[in-house]
């Protein structure tokens, strides 16, 4: 037999190169003749740029050029926008302020110097002149007719908006019998917080006419294509490769400005060029994450029926798109009914400017927001009618196995949330928890219990519906040793593809897991992709790699099968050989591939060679699902909130390695978490960023967490041959309502409702101070 490697917990082939620093990052390339850039940026969130004094600069030792927006007008091209929307404003976005800034961080102007210090000390030198405009940061205000306008030639700083119905309105407000409950929700801001910031090196080779890119970004493929159009270069001439990156979290699924702005300095020069972002730029000038106001109307009967749900979405965009910006907020709306067959939706998104960085893809992008609404509107309704969360959302799940379509018209491809929600039931021991939580409660002890049952969308996606495509490829090759080369399009970045793809590729081939080798990140060497993000690496690419290794495998049989004289679907591939199923004739795998590149006696119409590419293209979306039970305990003197227990059932489809799905889950909680208790990202009524140091932005520590108690159940979607659906995101989307859902479940006794995040201790204790008898 041969050894079974998927669904074993295979230890990750990266580990080792990176654990002992082995590993190279952009900061790590010690090209020739490397120039330094440094950026002057704003610090005003609104202004008019009147004057920018360079004199005193350019003496500065090492300088060897300054350029501002005015020196790259006309001769770099816009940062791109790749979202889609009807009606959408896209205002222009250079990579260097024209004339005018719109928030704080924006670069303004940028030095070329011969190390990274000479280049920041002749930065300080740079004076520009400005004249501070009103700046607008609070989206209720953005969108009042007296708002202060982000983009005068715009008239207004709507965006977008965006409507999303579905259901028979009507029979629900005619309804005598239904309630309705209203409740604002405020998901605040947040920053990726990547452990590595970012990073770009260019470097222009005149005589070749090339430019080679090393950026640590997710999407290489597509970074080229953009990088071509901002420079004017030839894409064929234009090479990216992404090395080891450091975290992305969805930050660096972009196009950014300081990328063109190295482009086109390194041609300029004909050197390469480097730009690594500090901590200060990498918090006011990498996007932002999250940050809406969302305006609910619940309707719901006697019995705990959720029958309909309003929903009127403030998005803040900040002051221009990046990549995705737009497009986030719609994923809101989309997946906004959850794991709930809610009969009636309506949900109106309102896409703002204001005089802050953008907002973006950060993980989840669009689903957290989604279903911390729903996880919220659940136990509201709960509270309302006093009934225990778990039956609350038995009464509103549809029926398991059977094909779901929403009012808000996303067709799922599994689902049975009962099954997950009985199991985390059982394996936090919920029903003791609640016996433990009342008899606290009697000795002034506060006990919350939160749950959170979710679906995401991920494997994005159809190319239908997608900004840039949705496709992936995947190459397959053997190589005359033997051994086998894997080529994908996607660009992991510590999600552990290069061990999962072997998996694949050595079961399949029934060769050793160590012979299989797994290359990414370099266009050059993978000449397709569309890259890592939205929980798609494995089920789209690793999907293509799946498909490929079949091609690989009916032409190895029929090479064998002509050898032995049998007929090539009687053979398969295990222990290191092709063989008939009964075992009676046989090759070795290494005698097929000889047959191959020897190509002494070829079947007809058979090529040399083992090489074999599959560019996959999904039919839909996959729907991963879960459940999440989290125990907190409340200081009744201080008001801060410890997390004692957390349990989660996730259901990402097919489990091809259970070590690399717990390292994402336990990685997606901790940021979860993160938001509901400590994260924020906070600018004042100016539009100065209070948050620009890790001194003021809190991200949770390893002692402020718990054990976290995790399991699975395998639903296989039918969206690609392998059954998986992607779990990167699920720890953080099922996380944030959870840790809500509980604390107020501890406040209870005090009448608590709702409270916004972050829990900090200073809102908790607010309500403590009420008292039992005073509480609302």
């Amino acid at each position: 037999m041969s050894v079974k490697l998927l669904g074993e917990r295979i230890k990750r082939k990266e580990d080792p190169r990176l654990i002992q620093g082995r590993g190279h990052y952009v900061d790590d390339l010690p090209l020739c003749n490397m120039l330094y850039l440094a950026f002057v940026r704003s610090p005003h969130a609104h202004a008019q740029i009147k004057s920018i004094q360079l004199e005193e600069a350019r003496k500065m030792p090492g300088v060897g050029a300054i350029y501002t927006g005015k020196d790259l007008d006309g001769r770099l091209g816009l940062i791109p926008c790749a979202a889609g929307i009807e009606g959408l404003k896209i205002p222009d976005h250079p990579c260097l302020a024209l004339g005018r800034v719109r928030y704080v961080g924006e670069p303004v102007a940028v030095v070329v110097a011969n190390n990274r210090y000479q280049a920041a000390d002749a930065a300080a030198k740079v004076e520009v002149d400005y004249n501070a405009l009103p700046a607008v940061v609070d989206m209720d205000r953005a969108v009042a007719p007296s708002s202060p306008l982000v983009h005068e030639s715009l008239g207004d700083n709507m965006a977008f908006v965006a409507k999303l119905e579905g259901g028979d309105w009507k029979a629900v407000e005619a309804d005598a019998s239904v309630k309705v409950l209203k409740q604002r929700l405020v998901n605040q801001r947040l920053a990726p917080l990547s452990m590595e910031t970012r990073g770009v090196v260019a470097s222009y080779s005149p005589g070749e006419d090339t430019l080679t890119v090393w950026s640590s970004t997710q999407i290489p493929h597509l970074l080229k294509t953009q990088l071509a159009v901002m420079t004017g270069t030839d894409e064929a001439r234009v090479r990216v490769i992404a090395p080891e990156v450091g975290g992305a979290f969805g930050s660096k699924l972009n196009v950014y400005a300081e990328e063109g702005v190295a482009c086109f300095v390194s041609r300029q020069f004909g050197q390469p060029v480097k730009w690594i972002e500090s901590r200060r730029e990498n918090l006011m000038a990498t996007i932002h994450g999250r940050d809406q106001i969302d305006d609910l109307e619940i309707y719901y009967r006697p019995d705990g029926k959720v029958v309909g749900l309003k929903c009127r979405i403030l998005a803040d965009l900040g002051a221009y798109h990046q990549l995705l910006t737009p497009a986030i907020p719609t994923l809101t709306a989309l997946m906004i009914l959850g794991s709930y067959n809610i009969p009636a939706v309506f949900v109106e998104t309102k896409g703002l400017f204001t005089n802050k960085m953008a907002t973006d893809a950060y993980r989840g992008a669009g689903r957290p927001e989604a279903t911390y609404i729903i996880e919220r509107v659940m136990d509201l309704v709960a509270l309302e009618l006093k009934l225990d969360p778990v039956e609350i959302r038995l009464k509103n799940f549809p029926p398991p196995g059977k094909d779901i379509v929403l009012a808000t018209g996303v067709s799922y491809d599994t689902d049975n949330y009962q099954k997950t929600l009985k199991k985390v039931l059982t394996l936090s021991s919920y029903k003791k928890l609640r016996r433990e939580q009342a008899r606290l409660r009697k000795k002034g002890k506060y006990l919350g219990i939160g749950l959170s049952t979710y679906v995401e969308i991920c494997a994005m996606g159809p190319s239908s519906r997608m900004p840039a495509g949705g496709w992936e490829s995947g190459t397959v090759r053997v190589e005359p040793t033997g051994k086998v080369t894997v080529l994908s399009g996607t660009s992991p970045h510590g999600q552990g593809e290069e061990t999962s793809f072997a998996q694949i590729v050595a079961e399949e081939l029934g060769v050793p897991y160590d012979d299989v080798t797994v290359y990414h990140g370099d266009t050059n060497q993978v000449p397709m992709g569309i890259g890592t993000f939205g929980s798609r690496t494995t089920a789209v690419g690793g999907t293509a790699i799946y498909l490929a290794t079949q091609r690989i495998k009916r032409k190895m049989a029929r090479l064998a099968a002509h050898k032995l004289g049998v007929k090539p679907g009687e053979m398969v591939f295990r222990d290191g050989k092709v063989e008939r199923e009964d075992g009676s004739k046989s090759m070795k795998f290494a005698e097929v591939v000889g047959e191959a590149y020897f190509a002494k006696q070829l079947p007809s119409g058979v090529e040399p060679g083992l090489v074999e590419n599959f560019v996959f293209e999904p039919p839909n979306y996959t729907y991963p699902f879960g459940a999440h039970v989290a125990v907190v305990e409340v200081d009744g003197e201080t008001g801060e909130v410890s997390l004692r227990n957390y349990y989660a059932v996730d259901d990402c489809g097919r489990i091809l390695n259970p070590m690399l799905v717990d390292g994402q889950i336990h990685g997606g909680l901790a940021q979860g978490i993160g938001q509901a208790l400590w994260e924020e990202h906070v600018y004042d009524e100016n539009g100065q960023l209070l948050t620009g140091t890790l001194m003021d932005c809190a991200v949770p520590k390893a002692h402020q967490l718990c054990w976290f108690e995790t399991a699975n159940t395998e639903t296989r979607t039918p969206v690609n041959p392998l059954g998986v659906k992607g779990v990167g995101e699920a720890g953080t989307i099922g996380s944030t309502p959870a840790i809500v859902n509980a604390v107020i479940d501890a406040l209870q006794p005090f009448g608590a409702r709702h409270l916004d995040m972050p829990l900090k201790p200073e809102k908790v204790w607010r309500i403590l101070k009420q008292g039992p008898a005073q509480a609302a």
